[in-house]
Formats: structure tokens, C-alpha cells, sequence
């Protein structure tokens, strides 16, 4: 084993939790190196659409859209699961505080921009809820070099902003050729959109502030100097492993669980669909950080949605989607019964509900439409040609329901009690009309209620498809993670999908994911700068 190499920070993961840490540290002077596992950079932030939540950022407060911190906080209290005050309380605090520095000195320090989108809040009757002004995504970027970014189903030539205000899902051919121009000029000209704009960005500026990247570089735990201090890390790169001492600390930045189908099935117990997810989030930091005596929490929370299946040999198995948007199309669960609002911001939740006994309380659940949906939406016929057997499709509901072994009479009651809904044009069971009305910003939700009655009627399985989980370590205010005794793990912090996040399943926006994992990682490298000047002054005082 080689060692003897020395750095201020070392950042295990190279998404945007990971590179905003990094580039908070290097800004402020440290020596930073990002430990990548895999030969892509970027994570699962690469592959996202890049929607960002900030509140009370200066953008919104150049279009003269009022918000503060305050009322971020009264956001996130009122949106959050009872009971989770009394432990995330401080971190929403951090949160709401410092998410606004975060983006102003991201944009300050590397060539990202980052523009308003028109979405408010979508828990719009809760206190400390905006109608626009929190939500952003960064514009197109051309990056300095050519960066092996991480991969996506993802088309990267539109940006989110333009996907808001287009019908990419139901008129893929048009909406292409409508923006042809504009797209072959930014082929051109190498730009990225989304998540890999925002990763190229933050890479960009990484660079500029000397930090350094290995990637196919593995940590495989911990150094420890007793049982409370984290001194660097053990990795394998190149068939060899090696050591790393971080004078100031460690940060875990590596992502979530998913891929670990033990830690998986013990804490997200029955089916799922996909996982739309890099296969390198298999728990690596949890894991270590357990081994060096973590307290961990929220392992049972995850961001989770619908999915279709992925191309034969992706690294990942599925691509999250919204075709549960349509107009005539509901969710039932194992008994054939509606049990939600299909528009629900939260499906997730829904979709993840247990029972006493901590076992899905729905699942197997069904998304059920008829023909039109078909014709509606060529992408979803593209992915039922190309998965055989993934779509199901019947004469009547009678038959749909015996090829999914529902409860006979059920699936036929539940679809009716929705037409009659339909008639009325009011969802009398979860009032579904309200969330279409409330969608302006959002051309997916403009379809309110259509009846369930042209055959051949369609099943597609609408289990979990995971994201991202969001358990690990739990941390202070700081970033800091603490032991299973309550006291902190001096050098050791966490963020984005592999902290305790304080913003569990039930999120507050489409950006609570990249936005307060970007704040996380901006916190936990404010925090090693101040320890490296502790450490200092400490010194000064044992030589004075």
C-alpha cells in the first residue's frame, strides 16, 4: 500500500453536493482532491433535468419577487412530516439561511448562470410558500474542456427551461423541428444544458481554484485517528491501494443506496420497478461511515417517482417519467382501488406508504388508461415496441383486471366512480381538478380529467422507481457528522444524497434535491475552511 500523500480537503463523489464543497474549500485556499469512483464525473446531478431550489436568492429578488429566509423556514417547517422538527429544525435553519450565499457565490466563482424558471412553490396553500421566485435552472453552457461527464437518457440539447414551455413528450418530432436552428447552433458550439451544465460549470470553476480529480478511484473506508477523529481515507485506484491524509477533513458526497439490494429491500421492503440512478450510488459512503461509528437516519426515505425501462446496458434501469399526468389516466393499487391524487407533487410518498408493520401499503400499483392514451403520447408507444410485456393491454376492463389478478369487480368500480367524476368535471375522491388548476407553469398538468372508456384499455406497473435515496450519516448544522454517542466526528462531513437529509420523500419543490444538496455541499466546505483556521490558531498556541 502507497501512502505519505497529504491535501486540506478530500471529496469522495464528484456531483453537485461533492464539487460545491470542493469549490467552496479550494476558493477559500485549501488543497482540494475529488475522489471519483467511477470513469464519469458528475453523478446522479449529470443526469438530472438541473431544476434548483433557492429561496430568497438574488434573482428573485432582481425581478422584485419578495422572500426571505424567514418564510423559507416556515416553508420547510410546515411541509415537513410531524415529528421531524425537533431533530431537522437546525438544519433548515442552515438551509434557508445560507442556500442564497451558495448560489451567489457559485455564479461568482465559475462561469454558471442561473435564470428563473415560472414554477412556484407546489404546496402552495402551506405558510412561507411562493408563487414564483425559488425555482431555477441554469442556463447553457459551453464548457472550458471536454469533461467525461457521467451519461443520461436525457436529451442535453434542450434546456429545463425549454422543456417547461414544449411538448417534447407528446410531439417529440415537432417540438424538434421547431428548434432545429437553435439546436444545431448549440450542437455546434458544444453547449450543455440541465444537470451537465451545471456539473461542467462547477467542474470549471473547480479547476480554475486548483483543485484535482482521480476518478476509477474507490475509497474503501476511513483513517481514523482514535474513535472520534476522521484523518483521511483509504482508496483503490490502478489496482493499488493508497492512502490520502486530509488535514481539515473528509467529505462523503457519493451519493445514495439504491443499488445495494440488501440495504434496499431491508429498508424500501416490496416491489419496484427501476432505478434511474448511476449503479455506483450502492451505499459506498454509508457504509463507511457507519464503520467509523455514524449515527445513521432517514434510511427510509428516497426520492421516488414513476418509471419507463431503460436501453439494454445502461448503467442504470430506468428513466423517470410523468405519462401519470395524463388526463385519462389513474393510479390503483393491489386491491384495484384509486388510492391518491395522480397530481399529487408528493406521488412518492404516496406510492411508498407503509403499513404498521413497515411494509408497502399499496404496492403492486398500476397506472390504468385506455387507447387514447396511446395515440397521445409516441414515446410511450416507442417504450411498449421496444419492452415486450412491460405494457399491458386488454379488450375490457374485466380482462385487464384478470391478467393483473385484481380483485374482480374492483378495477371496473374504481374506473367508474372516475368517469362519473369526469362528467362532473370534479374529483370528488382526492380533487385532482384543483392540482390541474393550480399547474400553470407546468404544461404536464394542463389535462385535468378525461373519462377511462376507448378501448384496448392499458396497464403500466407504476411502482417505486428510485432517484436517489436520502439516508446516511446524520449531521449537524455544520455538515459535521455525528457519532452514535451525539458528539460530532471531528474531519468527517456529509452532504447531498448521502447525508440524513433534512428534506426527506415528501420534498418541498421539483429543486429539492439539486438546490439544498448544492447548499449542503457550500456549507460543509464554509466549515472546513473555519476548522482549518481553528487548527491554525491552535498550533500558534502550542508553539507561542
Amino acid at each position: 500500500m502507497s501512502g505519505g500523500r497529504q491535501c486540506d480537503v478530500l471529496v469522495i463523489g464528484s456531483g453537485g453536493a461533492a464539487l460545491s464543497a470542493a469549490l467552496r474549500a479550494a476558493v477559500g485556499g485549501l488543497s482540494v482532491l475529488v475522489l471519483e469512483k467511477s470513469a464519469w464525473l458528475g453523478g446522479t446531478t449529470a443526469m438530472s433535468g438541473g431544476a434548483t431550489w433557492v429561496p430568497a436568492n438574488h434573482h428573485a429578488l432582481a425581478a422584485g419577487l419578495a422572500d426571505s429566509s424567514q418564510e423559507a423556514l416556515d416553508y420547510l417547517r410546515a411541509s415537513a412530516p410531524e415529528g421531524w422538527q425537533a431533530s431537522e429544525d437546525t438544519l433548515w435553519q442552515a438551509l434557508a439561511q445560507q442556500a442564497p450565499l451558495m448560489l451567489a457565490f457559485v455564479e461568482q466563482h465559475s462561469a454558471l448562470r442561473f435564470a428563473l424558471t415560472p414554477e412556484g412553490d407546489p404546496l402552495w396553500p402551506l405558510p412561507g410558500a411562493k408563487q414564483q421566485g425559488r425555482m431555477l435552472a441554469p442556463m447553457p453552457l459551453q464548457p472550458q474542456r471536454p469533461w467525461r461527464l457521467r451519461p443520461t437518457p436525457l436529451p442535453r440539447l434542450f434546456s429545463y427551461h425549454e422543456l417547461l414551455t414544449s411538448d417534447l413528450w407528446h410531439q417529440p418530432i415537432r417540438t424538434y423541428l421547431r428548434a432545429l436552428p437553435r439546436l444545431l447552433r448549440r450542437q455546434w458550439r458544444g453547449e450543455l444544458t440541465k444537470g451537465a451544465a451545471l456539473v461542467a460549470g462547477l467542474l470549471d470553476g473547480c479547476q480554475a481554484a486548483g483543485c484535482e480529480f482521480i476518478t476509477e478511484a474507490a475509497v474503501q473506508g476511513l483513517l481514523m485517528r482514535g474513535s472520534h477523529q476522521v484523518t483521511g481515507v483509504r482508496y483503490r485506484h490502478q489496482g493499488e491501494e493508497r492512502e490520502i491524509e486530509a488535514r481539515c477533513g473528509v467529505v462523503i458526497a457519493s451519493g445514495g443506496f439504491e443499488w445495494d439490494a440488501q440495504q434496499r429491500q431491508q429498508h424500501f421492503p416490496g416491489p419496484y420497478d427501476f432505478i434511474a440512478s448511476p449503479r455506483d450510488n450502492s451505499g459506498d459512503g454509508q457504509r463507511m461511515a457507519e464503520s467509523a461509528g455514524a449515527q445513521l437516519a432517514h434510511m427510509d426515505q428516497a426520492n421516488i417517482g414513476g418509471g419507463i425501462p431503460a436501453a439494454p446496458g445502461q448503467p442504470w434501469s430506468g428513466l423517470s417519467v410523468f405519462f401519470h399526468y395524463e388526463p385519462n389516466a389513474i393510479l390503483v393499487d393491489r386491491h384495484g382501488q384509486r388510492f391518491t391524487n395522480e397530481f399529487v407533487f408528493n406521488l412518492g410518498a404516496a406510492l411508498d406508504a407503509r403499513d404498521a408493520q413497515g411494509l408497502p401499503r399499496h404496492l403492486p400499483v398500476w397506472l390504468i388508461s385506455d387507447a387514447r392514451l396511446l395515440r397521445r403520447a409516441p414515446l410511450l408507444r416507442y417504450y411498449r415496441w421496444r419492452t415486450p410485456g412491460w405494457l399491458r393491454q386488454a379488450a375490457t376492463l374485466t380482462q385487464l383486471a384478470q391478467q393483473l389478478a385484481l380483485p374482480a369487480g374492483a378495477l371496473e368500480a374504481s374506473v367508474a366512480r372516475f368517469n362519473h367524476s369526469c362528467a362532473r368535471g370534479i374529483d370528488e375522491d382526492f380533487s385532482r381538478h384543483l392540482s390541474a388548476a393550480h399547474g400553470k407553469a407546468d404544461r404536464r398538468l394542463q389535462g385535468g380529467l378525461a373519462a377511462i372508456c376507448h378501448a384496448p384499455f392499458i396497464a403500466i406497473p407504476f411502482n417505486r422507481t428510485f432517484l436517489a435515496t436520502k439516508g446516511g450519516p446524520r449531521t449537524d448544522a455544520s455538515g459535521n457528522v455525528l457519532h452514535r454517542d451525539g458528539r460530532p466526528l471531528a474531519g468527517l462531513y456529509c452532504a447531498g444524497a448521502a447525508m440524513a437529509n433534512p428534506i426527506g420523500s415528501k420534498a418541498v419543490s421539483a429543486g429539492t434535491t439539486l438546490g439544498p444538496n448544492l447548499t449542503w455541499g457550500y456549507i460543509c466546505g464554509s466549515s472546513l475552511l473555519a476548522r482549518r483556521q481553528a487548527l491554525t490558531e491552535e498550533a500558534r498556541l502550542c508553539t507561542a
